[in-house]
């Protein structure tokens, strides 16, 4: 005979806050008393239907637990037991959340189905009822309120000006890849208004070359930390900092190198929390490129119906997100690629015109298509004739690298041939305030789940093998995004 147990209450914060927590299906062991360590199996999404997630609980005993539906319009979810140490049988619980009328709370209401052997009924259903459901709603207000649960080992306020020991790969001078070797440092606990930051992952870009060639001045001065990116789990916050609760995973894009490290300490207007549905590598991959797919297509391209646009390197981890991405904007995409491999690739991601050229001669076929609206370069001065070549009249030429080097000057009076226009963007001023960057990487993950932007492929090293990720970027030979794994 089954038995059934239902417990309600209300949290202090909003549905969206309380789901974002709860719709991780493997997020219990940061803020539920109960549970020591949890894993997801099989490297499933944590919020996947049909996942299962592996746990352990304090007491020593198991559990293996299937996600089997999953609402985020009603704020539903249910699970089921597949495997327990504990005698619960043909268990099934369900998670439901309401917003409570003046909106700033949460209504909680959980409940299952469950037989047990006999005469244990009462004990396993006070185990559910006090032990799983009652504990369970005090550790997510302590959780949210930024505290840490028994189990999780977090600091749950700021650490009183303690550093904690981070890993770093630095440049001793500036020079070739050789000269990144890991270094000890620390990180410093968070200032007001700063949040830091346990990594997971690095993302990786050709920005981060150029730094420790020396080629961007006055940026830094060794021995420094490269990098701009991350992707991690809050530690904990400064004074002021609010939206933010240690355990919460974050990605964040700062002005000033030093992403690649194991500890972190940032401002908390360069950091965004992320959907549970990204995973770290993703984010890591996605959110600099993709924000700059973001505001060349939407702020600088106006690309729509019928733009012709030409993206250099069309296989790269920025490429092939401009390729689809304007793809599903209905654009035409022409791409110049290296080699007939990356062809093929640029191909799968949108780009209608592939041009392989390994000496930067493509103007010619621009040309017979139309010629090109809209150029997105990153290769710097030995396209820089090719590219007006290619460009038709009030052409934009958007420059965002400088592969082959950089640009010789260009006057107006050039420009003005074709009345063409020319941009040199910086990300950092389109992600300026903390709501701008919120705004474009949520067009990011939306565009992603839309599946307007295809995932490109993710080539993964250890944070220790940094030097041989910037030599396959540099050699032309890497395909789609490159991360560093912590």
């Amino acid at each position: 005979m089954l038995q059934k147990v239902v417990r309600s209450t209300v949290i202090d914060a909003p549905i969206e806050r309380v789901w974002e927590v709860l719709r991780d299906f493997n997020s219990h062991d940061r803020w539920h008393p109960a549970i020591a360590s949890s894993s997801i199996e099989g490297g499933e999404r944590s919020d996947q239907v049909g996942c299962v997630r592996n746990f352990k609980l304090q007491d020593g005993n198991h559990i293996c637990e299937q996600l089997i539906a999953l609402s985020d319009i009603d704020h539903v979810l249910t699970y089921c037991i597949v495997q327990s140490t504990v005698q619960l049988e043909r268990y099934v619980a369900t998670v439901t959340l309401k917003r409570v009328t003046d909106g700033n709370r949460t209504l909680w209401h959980w409940e299952s189905s469950f037989a047990t052997p006999l005469g244990q009924e009462r004990a396993l259903g006070e185990l559910v009822a006090r032990g799983v459901y009652e504990a369970g709603f005090e550790g997510l207000r302590r959780y949210l309120l930024g505290g840490a649960s028994p189990s999780s080992g977090r600091s749950a306020t700021p650490s009183q000006g303690v550093s904690i020991a981070s890993r770093q790969m630095q440049i001793s001078r500036f020079g070739d890849a050789s000269v990144l070797q890991m270094q000890s440092a620390q990180a410093p606990a968070p200032a007001a208004g700063q949040v830091r930051i346990a990594q997971r992952a690095v993302g990786v870009n050709f920005f981060d070359i150029y730094v420790r060639k020396g080629a961007v001045p006055g940026i830094v001065e060794p021995p420094a930390c490269l990098g701009m990116e991350a992707v991690g789990a809050v530690l904990d916050v400064g004074e002021g900092v609010s939206g933010l609760l240690p355990g919460d995973r974050v990605a964040y894009l700062c002005p000033q190198p030093g992403s690649y490290c194991s500890v972190r300490t940032v401002s908390h207007d360069q950091v965004v929390r992320l959907p549970a549905a990204i995973d770290d590598t993703v984010a890591a991959a996605l959110l600099l490129k993709g924000i700059t797919a973001d505001y060349v297509l939407r702020d600088l391209g106006h690309v729509r119906k019928g733009t012709r646009i030409l993206v250099h390197a069309a296989a790269g981890g920025l490429g092939l997100l401009l390729c689809s991405w304007a793809r599903s904007l209905g654009a035409t995409v022409i791409g110049t690629v290296s080699s007939e491999a990356k062809a093929r690739l640029a191909r799968d991601y949108g780009c209608e015109h592939v041009i392989v050229t390994p000496d930067y001669r493509f103007a010619d076929a621009v040309q017979r298509l139309g010629g090109a609206d809209l150029i997105v370069d990153g290769l710097g001065d030995a396209a820089r004739s090719e590219n007006m070549a290619a460009i038709a009249s009030t052409g934009h030429w958007i420059s965002l690298g400088q592969a082959s080097g950089p640009l010789a000057a260009i006057s107006p009076e050039w420009l003005a041939q074709k009345s063409v226009t020319l941009s040199r963007p910086v990300v950092f001023h389109y992600t300026a305030t903390q709501q701008a960057l919120a705004e474009r990487a949520a067009r990011v993950w939306a565009a992603l789940e839309s599946g307007a932007l295809k995932r490109p492929p993710i080539e993964q090293y250890a944070l220790s093998a940094a030097a041989q990720a910037h030599e396959r970027l540099e050699s032309r030979q890497s395909a789609g995004a490159l991360v560093l794994i912590v």
